[in-house]
């Protein structure tokens, strides 16, 4: 994955000017607050307190029940970008890129491959590493996952911010060691491959010898020494230049994995670029010492050959990784998006599943021209698998009744979640003076949004000033909504902020009655479409503004590599600010 919409979508030049890799550094590490009846760091006049948050989706293509045999694509729905997989026995984890989002790394579990939980993150220590400062969409970009001689390896790059690192851990669900640097690989989207003769490899996405054009990449390769924690400084070598044909100027090779299978070694990468180009493309060698030659048949994946006007589309996929069940079958895992209007998804990328064929020699996912099926059949395998609302449509509640924080939210940046804690069922915020735009921390955590229509809902007490609090829907910095409750001169009034490209605008407000001590909540979605709503007590819902623009919350507007996020804010404002 590289900055490569910013040659073509509005709202990035922000990343072009973050794209320097500043050095690491070691920031304080802050502890969770603990449960408690009164804010540990603030007054109670800075606190927002929610009693509930709700999330629905409602898509056409979930509608239907699945027959048996059938599982539903995709398996992970909403922004679970670049998977990766591995297996331990009857076991299947996976990880995806996170980003800006902390915790970081998702692992998850499967023992089916279609029905998923999450159970941990990798990256839960401010030690590991930090991210003030950082774009929503740089940080950690393409994992790699993998389990070999009983530890767990993670292999990623967190963008402008140190680089290449390893994580291992002895149990997937954590905790995972601290970060093995990697200075010497200069790129992104690590792969590690062990050899069945002890040898360990890194491939890479990284530049060419020579540039010839825009999007010209290559992948490089380098031995790794797991006792001494470094790759051979004089191992490196170059395994692709440019793609599967250099002279069609092929852009964005990259996502590497390597596997052996029946004495070849095989290279799986994708080629196009993120967007609707997008495909999953092999090469194989005899050795790791000899070239990689392409598959003639490539792309083994893509659906940028179907006509973007069909109904319900799967776009933009590629970024696939392997795994072999214990009977000896093969599947993939890799990203795509479900769009509307042809091309816009505010869901972000998702994780696909389909089995892989093998035909003279070379592994296949889908045949040219065939659409991704969003209910294939199952894999054959006999074991239960703990399943939680991860696809298909579901309403997916949090009453706030736990010491600890579901594992489906996340906070920006900072592992540091001192602003937040626990009351007798209640959450509750101490407002930040870091808004929404801000680079920083604000006061807001978030959820996935995971299908195209949805609703998602809160009810919160009405702030004192200077303190407001509410319900976002969030893509990036410069694209959001914020609908909120604050107090004014002349009395609590529910708003909405938009930022649609710029600093974030109130385009709507409307008192609330007198003496009103809490409300309710709403955003509705539908695909390019967005409304808001507020409840008094038990009255039906008011809106607040309807069919607002959604577009702007799709990547193809917003631009990165994320997707629409839903969670809550509570904000310091700025008559309190120092």
């Amino acid at each position: 994955m590289q900055n490569r919409f910013s040659l073509t979508l509005p709202g990035l030049a922000l990343l072009s000017a973050l794209c320097a890799c500043q050095p690491q550094t070691t920031p304080d590490t802050s502890k969770p607050a603990q449960d408690s009846s009164e804010p540990t760091n603030n007054s109670a006049a800075t606190v927002a307190q929610f009693d509930w948050f709700e999330y629905q989706g409602q898509d056409a293509v979930f509608a239907a029940p699945l027959e048996p045999g059938q599982y539903q694509n995709p398996v992970l729905a909403g922004f679970f970008p670049d998977p990766s997989i591995t297996r331990n026995g009857d076991d299947y984890y996976m990880t995806v890129s996170s980003f800006t989002y902390m915790p970081g790394l998702p692992i998850l579990h499967s023992r089916d491959l279609v029905n998923w939980q999450i159970i941990g993150y990798a990256l839960t220590q401010q030690s590991q590493l930090q991210m003030d400062g950082l774009q929503v969409s740089r940080g950690i970009f393409a994992p790699t996952l993998r389990y070999h001689d009983g530890t767990y390896y993670l292999i990623t790059t967190v963008v402008d911010r140190g680089g290449n690192f390893i994580l291992t851990a002895a149990d997937p669900a954590g905790p995972w060691s601290e970060p093995i640097w990697l200075p010497e690989i200069d790129g992104i989207d690590p792969d590690i491959f062990f050899d069945d003769d002890g040898k360990v490899y890194i491939a890479h996405n990284g530049d060419p010898v020579e540039s010839l054009y825009e999007g010209h990449k290559a992948i490089w390769l380098w031995q790794y020494d797991p006792k001494s924690q470094k790759v051979l400084p004089d191992s490196k070598r170059l395994l692709v230049n440019g793609g599967v044909d250099l002279s069609t100027k092929p852009i964005w090779i990259e996502a590497p994995h390597l596997y052996k299978h029946d004495g070849w070694y095989y290279l799986l990468c994708a080629e196009g670029g993120t967007a609707d180009q997008h495909s999953a493309v092999i090469f194989r060698s005899r050795s790791l010492t000899e070239p990689f030659l392409p598959y003639s048949n490539n792309p083994i994946l893509t659906q940028r050959d179907l006509a973007p006007e069909r109904p319900a589309p799967i776009t933009t996929a590629g970024h696939a990784d392997f795994v072999q069940l214990p009977n000896g079958d093969w599947w993939a895992v890799f990203l795509a998006s479900r769009a509307y209007q042809e091309r816009y998804f505010n869901t972000g990328r998702e994780t696909f599943l389909l089995p892989v064929s093998w035909q003279d020699g070379w592994p296949h996912i889908l045949p040219a021209g065939q659409p991704i099926p969003y209910r294939p059949s199952v894999p054959e395998l006999n074991v239960a698998s703990v399943a939680e609302p991860l696809t298909g449509n579901f309403t997916w509640r949090d009453e706030f009744d736990s010491n600890e924080l579901n594992l489906h939210w996340n906070a920006l940046r900072r592992f540091d979640h001192s602003w937040l804690e626990f009351n007798n069922g209640h959450l509750q915020l101490t407002a930040k003076p870091d808004s929404l735009a801000s680079m920083q921390q604000p006061a807001f955590i978030s959820r996935r949004q995971q299908h195209t229509n949805f609703t998602a809902s809160t009810a919160l007490s009405v702030p004192a000033a200077p303190v407001s609090a509410g319900i976002v829907a969030f893509q990036n910095e410069q694209y959001h909504y914020y609908l909120g409750v604050r107090q004014t001169s002349s009395g609590s009034e529910v708003f909405l902020q938009q930022a649609n490209g710029a600093t974030p605008e109130n385009i709507a407000s409307m008192p609330l009655p007198e003496e009103t001590n809490s409300v309710q909540l709403k955003i509705s979605g539908n695909a390019g479409s967005i409304s808001f709503y507020y409840a008094v007590a038990d009255s039906d819902w008011q809106p607040v503004a309807t069919e607002q623009d959604a577009l702007l919350l799709s990547t193809q507007v917003a631009g990165g590599f994320v997707g629409t996020m839903l969670g809550l804010h509570s904000h310091l404002e700025a008559e309190s600010q120092p």
